[in-house]
C-alpha cells in the first residue's frame, strides 16, 4: 500500500492528499460491512435483561419492519442502541452521529432523541423525572419519538419474540449505507 511522505499534515502535498482520499472512499464505501460486523459481536447479555443487545436490536427493527416502516427508520431501529458498547452515557447521540450523513433530520432526531424518550419508562423508579422528554412536546418529531419507544424500542426485550436475523437486515444496511450523505447533496 502506497503512503504519504509527511509526518506534519500542514507538510501534505496535492498528490498525497489525492492518495488518502482515495482511501477514505473505500474505507467509507465499507462502512455497512464495518457496522454488520460490530452488529454480530453485540452477543452478550445487557446485565440484568433476559436478552443479548443483538436480540434487542433485532427485536425493535422486526417491529419497525413489521409496522411498515420505512427502509431507513427500519435501519435506524436496528442501530438504535449501537452506542452502548462505546458510550453508555450517550448512546443516542453516538447512534444518531454514525446514522446522520445517510437518513433525514427526522430518523436523526429520533434516534438522538430516543434515550431521553425511553427515560418514561423508568426514570420515576430511580427518583429522576420520567417526564424528561416534555421539553421537546413542540418539537415536530415529538410525537414520532414517542411512537419509536412506544412501539418498537420499549416492548423489544422478549425472549420469546420471533425476530428477523441480521441476515435478512443486511441488505437493507447496505443501501442505507450505500447512499449519497444527505450533507453532500
Amino acid at each position: 500500500m502506497k503512503t504519504v511522505k509527511f509526518t506534519e499534515m500542514k507538510k501534505g502535498t496535492k498528490e498525497e492528499y489525492l492518495l488518502l482520499d482515495e482511501y477514505e472512499q473505500d474505507y467509507i464505501n465499507n462502512t455497512a460491512d464495518r457496522i454488520l460486523k460490530f452488529m454480530k459481536g453485540l452477543t452478550s447479555t445487557l446485565e440484568g435483561y433476559k436478552i443479548t443487545r443483538l436480540e434487542h436490536s433485532l427485536q425493535t427493527a422486526t417491529r419497525a419492519f413489521k409496522d411498515n416502516a420505512d427502509e431507513e427508520m427500519v435501519v435506524a431501529a436496528l442501530l438504535h442502541d449501537i452506542g452502548d458498547e462505546l458510550a453508555p452515557l450517550n448512546h443516542s447521540e453516538y447512534a444518531a452521529a454514525v446514522l446522520k450523513p445517510y437518513v433525514s433530520e427526522k430518523t436523526h432526531w429520533i434516534i438522538e432523541k430516543h434515550g431521553e424518550f425511553q427515560m418514561y419508562y423508568y426514570a420515576h423508579h430511580l427518583g429522576k423525572n420520567k417526564n424528561q422528554r416534555d421539553k421537546y412536546k413542540d418539537h415536530k418529531y415529538f410525537d414520532d419519538a414517542i411512537y419509536f419507544c412506544e412501539k418498537w424500542d420499549q416492548a423489544s426485550f422478549d425472549p420469546d419474540y420471533k425476530s428477523m436475523t441480521l441476515e435478512e437486515f443486511e441488505p437493507m444496511v447496505k443501501r442505507i449505507f450505500s447512499r449519497k450523505p444527505y450533507s453532500s447533496l
